[in-house]
């Protein structure tokens, strides 16, 4: 078993945790921090090419998904399907931590 804490610097929001490729399959699990007050992107939407799932386990979002609007707190999940335009907001003054898995298959 290997087992990784995230290490951010002051600069960085994302950390990858673990990226595995198996047959059929490749993986992407991390854990984000994005600050209170951060838009992620900074303008405009992202989309990948991975399937996103993701754990709040602290803090909120809210965004646009799809061109649906969503809210999400900790201790829920979501899903965006690869290829999905979004972007998220943290309204907050403290950070909101989450994990996520970008799988492409």
């Amino acid at each position: 078993m290997n087992i990784k804490k995230p290490d951010f610097s002051e600069k960085e929001t994302v950390k990858s945790l673990f990226q595995r490729k198996f047959p059929g399959a490749e993986i992407d699990f991390g854990f984000v921090s994005i600050p209170g007050g951060e838009r992620l992107p900074k303008e405009g939407t992202t989309s990948h090419t991975e399937h996103e799932y993701a754990y709040i386990v602290k803090g909120s979002l809210s965004g646009e998904s799809g061109g649906n609007p969503f809210e999400i707190s900790a201790g829920e999940a979501s899903y965006i399907p690869a290829g999905e335009k979004h972007w998220c907001v943290n309204k907050s003054k403290s950070a909101c931590e989450l994990v996520y898995a970008f799988i492409k298959a």
